[in-house]
C-alpha cells in the first residue's frame, strides 16, 4: 500500500511539474506575427515547447526525488 501511494505522489509530482513548466513557456517567443482575424500566434511552436516542459520537469522532479530520497522531504 505505502509503494502505491509513494507511486501516485510521485506521478503526480511529475504531472504538476510538467504543466507548470509547459504554462510558464507558453508565451515565450511569440513575436509579433498573428492572424489579422482571430489573434492567434501564427507559429507557436507548442511541440518544442513541450520538449522542453518535459526536460525541466525532469530536472525538477530529479531533485524532488533526491530529496526524498535523502529523507530531507517525508511523505
Amino acid at each position: 500500500m505505502i509503494g502505491l501511494i509513494h507511486g501516485v505522489v510521485l506521478f503526480g509530482t511529475f504531472a504538476i511539474l510538467w504543466f507548470l513548466s509547459l504554462f510558464c513557456l507558453l508565451p515565450v517567443g511569440l513575436g509579433a506575427e498573428r492572424d489579422p482575424e482571430s489573434g492567434a500566434p501564427l507559429s507557436p511552436m507548442l511541440g518544442r515547447k513541450a520538449l522542453v516542459a518535459l526536460g525541466i520537469a525532469v530536472v525538477l522532479w530529479c531533485v524532488f526525488y533526491a530529496l526524498i530520497s535523502f529523507k530531507v522531504l517525508d511523505l
